[in-house]
């Protein structure tokens, strides 16, 4: 189901603007220093705005709030620093070191793992015809490190790239829990919102 969020326009708080100075600094040398195929930034100003949204409006069914395909984790940053419990998942190593030490400098508490977002056992289709598809689906699943799955998190954020949309989508209708928010960023100024109405149609085994 979409949500037509209204997202007016706010100056930012002062350490918000802060952090996004920071970032995007540290996002500008590091894709300098090193190339990570399939990694751009999303629109993090506009994104916080949509989360404030979410927050102010009580839209969400609790606090637990995941990032897949974190990269630097900007967006688990903003949504910790609206008192989600925040989490990324990152198949880069480089990414999650860098997402790690960017949190910590601004001691903003959020978890990152290294690995796959999509669950084990999980057949995805990816139509790589034009060279964008960059998701991992080989058998990696959730990092046991992070001990909760996609049917756990109340809000979602993602930035697939236009081959990807239906993937993440699909990943979203199958696997997260009834009521959940799903967030993407579909680059030129372009967030949409959806929440899952009904059943989760599959469940991970409880350890």
């Amino acid at each position: 189901m979409e949500l037509n969020l209204q997202t007016a326009t706010v100056p930012l708080p002062a350490e918000v603007r802060a952090f996004l100075d920071e970032a995007d600094l540290r996002i500008e040398r590091f894709q300098i220093d090193r190339h990570v195929p399939g990694f751009v930034p999303s629109d993090f100003t506009r994104t916080y705005g949509v989360l404030r949204a979410i927050t102010d409006g009580g839209l969400a069914a609790g606090n637990l709030f995941c990032e897949w395909g974190s990269g630097f984790g900007v967006v688990a940053c903003l949504a910790a620093m609206q008192d989600f419990d925040a989490h990324g998942i990152e198949i880069d190593e480089g990414l999650v070191e860098a997402a790690r030490q960017l949190a910590a400098d601004f001691d903003v508490p959020v978890e990152f793992v290294h690995g796959s977002f999509i669950p084990a056992g999980t057949d995805v289709i990816l139509d790589a015809n034009n060279g964008f598809c960059w998701l991992v689906t080989e058998e990696r699943g959730t990092p046991d490190e992070m001990d909760l799955g996609p049917d756990d998190f109340n809000v979602i954020f993602a930035y697939p790239w236009p081959d990807e949309e239906h993937v993440i989508e699909e990943l979203f209708d199958r696997h997260a829990s009834s009521g959940a928010i799903l967030v993407t960023y579909r680059g030129e100024e372009q967030l949409r919102v959806q929440r899952k109405v009904g059943r989760t149609s599959r469940r991970r085994a409880r350890r």
